[in-house]
């Protein structure tokens, strides 16, 4: 099995540098020049993930911060700031090591294989999708936006388990309600209209995104 690397750099020769070593030691690699980015390359599950502080946006302090108790996998800071402080930081926020620019390869990568060895021996992987800054932990079904826990009901996350596996897909009510419900599921896909709209209130007021779009007179589809 090849360990999946997510390398999260705004600059563009580091990145490459990055994905090019790792690649020749064997590793798969994928390269965010922001936490956007960064984000949606979750759902490829990395092993480990090698993150900058100073970055567009949101920076890497807040990113890892706001994804640490969702993604078990080891984050490494590779920074250029060197102030003690940021250290304490970046390990308080959830990182698991500080590495400063300039660095040695060499070193990199043996921290990496030696956090990779230490992770494989305690990981307990959770299945987790993402859209945009949002983030549902399929495995505690439970969804996060920013750090901040969103709460729905049962039947709520399986119809937001269901629209963001299938993403971009239209679905009609009555087959929303046949693969959410049941194909023995006493009642009739009305409910669908309502459990809709409380999801889309809740994200709403959370987030100040839509996600879930109605296709008039065809159904539903979650919109990443």
């Amino acid at each position: 099995m090849r360990y999946k690397i997510l390398i999260v750099d705004d600059e563009t020769m580091m990145t490459e540098l990055l994905c090019d070593h790792l690649q020749d030691c064997g590793y798969e690699t994928y390269a965010a020049g922001n936490v956007v980015t960064a984000m949606e390359l979750l759902q490829k599950e990395p092993d480990l993930i090698l993150l900058d502080i100073n970055m567009p946006g949101m920076d890497g302090l807040e990113f890892c911060r706001n994804i640490r108790e969702q993604i078990s996998c080891p984050i490494l800071f590779v920074t250029a700031r060197i102030d003690e402080t940021d250290k304490i930081n970046g390990l308080q926020y959830g990182g698991d090591d500080y590495i400063t620019k300039p660095f040695s390869l060499k070193e990199l990568t043996a921290r990496i294989a030696a956090h990779l060895r230490r992770d494989e021996r305690s990981r307990k992987r959770s299945a987790v999708l993402t859209s945009g800054e949002l983030l549902v932990n399929l495995s505690e079904r439970r969804v996060f936006f920013n750090g901040e826990e969103i709460l729905f009901s049962k039947k709520e996350f399986d119809l937001i388990e269901f629209l963001l596996t299938n993403a971009g897909q239209v679905f009609d009510r009555e087959r929303i309600y046949e693969l959410v419900w049941g194909y023995d599921a006493e009642g009739d896909a009305d409910v669908i209209k309502e459990h809709i709209r409380r999801i889309r209130a809740k994200l709403q007021k959370a987030t100040g995104h839509d996600y879930i779009e109605t296709v008039w007179g065809v159904g539903y589809r979650w919109n990443r």
